[in-house]
């Protein structure tokens, strides 16, 4: 379809093109419409359309417009996760068993961000159970990555990050628990933030037919996903408040702002390599051209630190954490089964999914253990983020993959400069530490690869210092460039 202006403007410039009546609501609406039924054939992203009452959510926007309501989000097309719950619209998570399952209220998020005036236009692909660093199931099919269609677009929030770098609306909510906002976003070439553990509540994203209970998750968060980073600042001041069924009824957020507003001001860490996992060569010359760049500018970079937590311990740490976490979606009679698994899985090059698996057979004293081993960790990042503001990370080893859906997922293997390594590991790995600590890490485009594949940077930053990270991508962006259109994507 032709070329538009509209195609990859920013929430700001959508918003002030709104309010000018430059283009309306229903127009807009209906531009994002024409462009994911002429262009996601190739791509599979917006598996769950709900374009009738977009275009309905619009009218009314055109009509707030009229009356002189400026809201956040207003007349703003946007997408969802396919996890999230949306009142009247399937949520499956890619399980075919809940096919025709509709929840009959939307999650707390989405109600946010329509009454910040938002027009949800659908939701997008996720793996079966959110569970692979890919975005495919039975119901739904495999998304492509725009970039290259033979590769993933990551997962499991892998159908949104496609479909905000092919154009199809400039923001989209994802999850993040093993690395699902941040490792999409560096396959796609967008931005993404994962928040700080229990900023953004998290009632309504839950598993099909379960019920929506206000809290958090031990280690997952939702967040935002967008084309810049200034559009996550926005995204973030949209949703990010106490859930009034629960925190809400006694405190207010009030994050800080950010530490610095100049990029020279900033003290850089930077933390290229893993004792346990390689980082692949693309990935690593891609950072350390980034530290340059950084240096000459005058920002105090450093590629060491006595502070650094031992990485190493981090992951095992984490493995163990994840898999209890993931084992409430376990079913009883398959504790046995995993603990057959993580018996058979120790082996050395194995290590992390053993921990991962023995996790799901954890016993409640075994994981106090393991969260009293976590606040020690949580301390040590926090003395960590007194001499620095951020640190920078690899989002992945290797820019985006081959679609690879072989099972068991235990099984499969990811090449890193040309040698196997556990697959599951190999994604893992790049999580921690944000999540294990529950710490903001926002998701950056930075480079491309010799073949022309994205490669991004996650900035992680101190606890509920998420203004922090956020501003430090919106200067890397103004300073070296940002996200650029897939080819074929932009006139």
């Amino acid at each position: 379809m032709p070329s538009s202006e509209w195609d990859y403007a920013t929430i700001k410039a959508l918003t002030e093109a709104l309010r000018a009546r430059r283009i309306s609501a229903s127009e807009l609406a209906a531009h994002t419409i024409a462009r994911i039924e002429a262009l996601d054939r190739r791509l599979n992203t917006v598996v769950v359309r709900d374009f009738e009452r977009a275009r309905e959510a619009a009218a009314a926007a055109d009509a707030a417009l009229a009356r002189g309501e400026q809201r956040p989000l207003l007349g703003i097309p946007i997408t969802f996760k396919e996890a999230f719950n949306i009142a009247g619209l399937p949520t499956t998570w890619g399980f075919p068993q809940f096919r025709d399952f509709v929840p009959k209220e939307d999650a707390l998020i989405v109600s946010r961000v329509k009454s910040a005036g938002a027009i949800v236009l659908g939701k997008t692909n996720v793996p079966v159970g959110l569970g692979d660093f890919q975005s495919y199931n039975d119901i739904y099919g495999t998304t492509n990555n725009p970039w290259d269609i033979g590769r993933s677009p990551g997962g499991s929030s892998g159908g949104s990050a496609a479909a905000i770098a092919a154009g199809f609306g400039p923001l989209s909510f994802g999850s993040d628990i093993g690395g699902s906002l941040r490792m999409p976003a560096h396959f796609c070439g967008v931005y993404a933030h994962k928040p700080t553990l229990g900023l953004i509540p998290m009632r309504g994203y839950n598993p099909p037919a379960s019920p929506p209970l206000p809290g958090h998750g031990d280690l997952a968060v939702v967040g935002p996903m967008a084309r810049t980073a200034a559009d996550l600042a926005l995204a973030l001041d949209a949703v990010a408040a106490p859930d009034e069924d629960r925190e809400g009824i006694g405190y207010r957020s009030a994050l800080s702002p950010p530490r610095h507003d100049d990029l020279g001001d900033f003290r850089v860490l930077v933390i290229d390599n893993h004792p346990m996992m390689p980082v692949g060569t693309e990935v690593r010359t891609a950072i350390g051209r980034l530290s340059e760049r950084l240096a000459n500018v005058g920002v105090k970079v450093a590629h060491a630190s006595a502070l650094l937590p031992d990485l190493a311990e981090s992951a095992r740490l984490y493995m163990k954490l994840l898999g209890a976490a993931k084992s409430t979606r376990l079913a009883p009679e398959r504790y046995d089964e995993a603990q057959r698994a993580a018996t058979a899985l120790a082996t050395g090059d194995n290590a992390l999914a053993t921990e991962r698996m023995r996790g799901t057979v954890m016993s409640h004293r075994d994981w106090m253990i393991t969260d009293v081993a976590r606040k020690r960790l949580q301390q040590q990042w926090r003395l960590l983020f007194r001499e620095w503001d951020i640190v920078l990370y690899p989002p992945a080893s290797v820019p985006a993959f081959p679609h690879g859906h072989s099972l068991p997922i235990e099984a499969r293997h990811l090449e890193i400069d040309g040698k196997a390594y556990n697959f599951e590991d190999a994604c893992y790995v790049w999580a921690d530490p944000a999540t294990t600590c529950g710490l903001p890490a926002t998701a950056a485009p930075i480079d491309r690869s010799p073949s022309g594949l994205p490669i991004g940077v996650q900035i992680i930053g101190p606890y509920l210092e998420d203004r922090t990270t956020i501003a430090f991508a919106a200067l890397l962006e103004r300073q070296f460039g940002g996200f650029v259109p897939p080819p074929g994507y932009a006139g």
